[in-house]
């Protein structure tokens, strides 16, 4: 399917499917075209500051209070909410997974996920979920608005169509796509795929953003013209449909005779958006040293604190190491941020074994992580030539708030429970001599 978009990050749209649908010069004309209803979508406050006002004017064919009757409670039992704090599940330490396995039968999107951390306060609106999907079925005539936050989706393997309120974003490994509190959706398997694995982050709090440039200036990391917000598209179908809503992070549903994806035309910067990781530019050191890897931040979710993110969403894609006298892999640290990682494709240069494709990993809060054993003894004596990594993609969700393994994610056959001892081998060097270990460290 080849389909259009809109480029740019934040911008003010416009788009309509059918000519004429879209009102001129007013959003709430008397009499809409085509006898459309016009309705607006706020994404902040009607009173936030211009910069960070949100709201768009959708025109469709039914009110979004026609798609919904009464709502029933339903169990999901696997897409769990913060707080989460099991007692007996411990938290603390470092964490390995190798990938979720594919189910067996038929199952969409919503019935595959499965939390695996859960971070500050649903109800309050701060902090995140990390959830990953193995599917084998679309969405049909289920849809899904998320009440509790937006929802980042990182395929790693398998296309996704997703169809919106707001037109249809195709996402693939190496892409990702960002859902805003409230939309309505689908997801259906992309042509050709018969089963699709991932990661999402839910966000609880302010929306993803791009992340101030500072010094770097105007161009590099992420650049706005490469995200892509689809143009209208809409389904009008008179069917029973089932429409499902996480609220408080509790699960609803409710039925309706007809799609909710109606929207005709919209106007407005509330809009569901795509990026392609490819096209992000990294920046890193040319000198000496290794940068902090706040320099690979694609998107961020302020806190309110300056500097201190609910949500940094920072990628580590295909680049060029050339620092000379230099470790060149991440070093050894401990965080006041609590990191969730995922590798979509090739190798993590910190970790080149047991950190497989589809894979995740949990250092949280100031737990001490870095190289393992043979990734530092390499970098501590390969020779120092420009070197391109190449064909690799991993991402990290960070946040200030220590991040709760749930249980489902504790008892997965696929955790490492060997993982702490790929530091074993990191033995004293030292013995009072600068040349210890086999070089002086000398420049």
């Amino acid at each position: 399917m080849s389909l259009a978009y809109m480029p740019g990050f934040g911008n003010d749209f416009e788009t309509e499917s059918l000519p004429g649908a879209l009102p001129q010069g007013q959003n709430s004309p008397q009499r809409c075209a085509y006898g459309l209803y016009a309705e607006q979508l706020s994404g902040s406050p009607f009173t936030a500051p211009r910069g960070t006002n949100e709201r768009s004017w959708l025109y469709r064919i039914r009110p979004t209070v026609r798609h919904t009757t009464d709502f029933r409670i339903i169990e999901r039992p696997h897409w769990l909410s913060a707080p989460r704090n099991e007692p007996d599940i411990l938290s603390l330490g470092q964490r390995r997974w190798d990938p979720l396995p594919y189910p067996e039968g038929e199952v969409n999107f919503l019935d595959a996920m499965r939390t695996i951390t859960t971070a500050g306060d649903v109800v309050g609106q701060v902090g995140m979920a990390t959830h990953v999907y193995a599917l084998t079925a679309d969405m049909e005539d289920d849809y899904f608005f998320n009440a509790d936050g937006e929802l980042m989706i990182v395929p790693q393997e398998g296309a996704l169509t997703i169809f919106t309120e707001m037109g249809i974003i195709e996402v693939a490994p190496l892409e990702i796509a960002v859902l805003p509190r409230g939309m309505m959706f689908k997801v259906k398997r992309g042509e050709g795929v018969e089963r699709a694995r991932g990661y999402v982050c839910e966000n609880y709090g302010a929306k993803f953003t791009l992340p101030e440039r500072g010094p770097i200036g105007a161009n590099c990391l992420a650049n706005p013209r490469d995200f892509k917000t689809p143009v209208a598209a809409y389904e009008d179908k008179e069917t029973t449909c089932l429409v499902h809503i996480k609220w408080c992070g509790v699960f609803h549903v409710t039925a309706i005779g007809h799609s909710p994806l109606d929207v005709v035309a919209w106007h407005g910067n509330y809009a569901p958006y795509k990026y392609d990781l490819k096209t992000y530019s990294p920046v890193g050191a040319i000198g000496f040293d290794h940068p902090d890897p706040s320099i690979f931040t694609v998107l961020t979710a302020p806190s309110g604190e300056a500097g201190t993110a609910n949500i940094d969403f920072v990628i580590f894609p295909p680049r060029w190491m050339v620092a000379e006298h230099s470790f060149r892999p991440p070093w050894y640290h401990r965080n006041i941020m609590s990191e969730f990682m995922g590798l979509i494709e090739g190798q993590y240069d910190a970790k080149e074994e047991g950190f497989v494709p589809g894979g995740m990993s949990l250092h949280n809060m100031m737990m001490p992580h870095g190289p393992d054993h043979d990734a530092f003894e390499k970098a501590s004596t390969v020779d120092l030539k420009p070197v391109k990594l190449s064909d690799t993609m991993a991402f990290m969700f960070e946040t200030r708030f220590p991040q709760m393994v749930t249980r489902y994610a504790a008892e997965l056959d696929t955790l490492q429970t060997s993982y702490v001892n790929c530091w074993e081998g990191l033995e004293r060097k030292f013995d009072g001599t600068p040349e210890a270990g086999g070089w002086s460290g000398a420049k």
